[in-house]
């Protein structure tokens, strides 16, 4: 079992070009089911059944995994199958139809308008302030994920046309808008990172080493800024992403630009914001409708 997965690992790196991060996390689902199934004295792929896998979610569930966790890890088992077909290794699927447990799903969090505002309208001259400030614009405006940020060469910048080339998941290419105040910040750092990055370093943004900077990096910046702003949230790059798509979706309604621009594959991940919206209009009634609320 564990010989053929490190074989659809390796497929999965060559061929689909999936990121590190994915793969682990292939990695790590498939080794627990190894470890179960070993434990019933299970040791092939093939011929497991379907009663089998339910016990095994059973299980999981058990421990008190969230049905978002089960169903990814069946979701990893469904690819090691299709895999197994298409190698002519198994004749079906027996994961197919198999569904994990739901539970509720968590709304991420979003900073305001005015938080965003506020967070933004550092005007320290500092070189580093200057690139944080380009930074976290860019992110709030484009409605990057960090790998994104941090992937971004100068290159990839087309500030006339007020465009920018980013890598997403998948190694999918997409063109993305950039915002006036946005393209204002990279226009400021533009002027400056020569003064930072080494000469022959191709990222946009750099650490004060000179080199392409940590998405760790890019966290504790904005955690630091947050902190001199007086936030009274813990702030991560991808919550400004979701600033992102919340406010364009509150503004526009076309739930289909939003799910293009984030670049969202399933657009049942995108319809999520259509839930915080709702969650904000609901609080907006149950403020202001007189049956709504209790009197005083």
């Amino acid at each position: 079992m564990k010989k053929t997965v490190e074989n659809f690992i390796h497929y999965l790196k060559v061929e689909r070009q999936l990121s590190p991060h994915t793969l682990t996390n292939y990695q790590r689902d498939l080794n627990q089911a190894i470890e179960y199934f070993n434990e019933q004295d299970i040791h092939s792929w093939l011929g497991i059944e379907i009663h089998q896998y339910r016990a095994y979610i059973a299980r999981q569930h058990r421990k008190n995994l969230s049905g978002k966790t089960i169903q990814r890890q069946l979701s990893s088992l469904r690819r090691l199958y299709e895999y197994l077909i298409k190698e002519q290794l198994a004749s079906n699927n027996p994961l197919k139809g198999l569904k994990a447990p739901k539970t509720g799903r968590k709304l991420p969090k979003a900073p305001g308008i005015e938080q965003i505002e506020h967070l933004l309208q550092n005007n320290d001259q500092d070189l580093l302030h200057i690139r944080d400030r380009a930074m976290f614009d860019l992110i709030y405006s484009s409605g990057l994920r960090l790998s994104e940020l941090t992937g971004i060469d100068c290159i990839d910048i087309k500030l006339q046309d007020k465009q920018l080339r980013v890598l997403g998941k998948g190694n999918k290419e997409r063109e993305l808008p950039i915002g006036r105040k946005a393209i204002e910040a990279l226009e400021k750092w533009l002027k400056v990172r020569g003064n930072l990055a080494k000469s022959d370093e191709q990222a946009l943004f750099v650490s004060r080493f000179g080199t392409r900077i940590t998405q760790r990096g890019v966290q504790q910046r904005l955690q630091k800024l947050a902190i001199d702003q007086g936030l009274p949230i813990h702030l991560h790059p991808h919550m400004l992403r979701h600033s992102f798509a919340s406010h364009l979706l509150e503004s526009s309604g076309d739930l289909r630009a939003v799910q293009e621009l984030l670049g969202h594959a399933d657009i049942s991940t995108t319809q999520i914001y259509t839930h915080m919206d709702f969650q904000h209009l609901a609080e907006v009634y149950d403020k202001a409708h007189p049956r709504a609320h209790k009197k005083k």
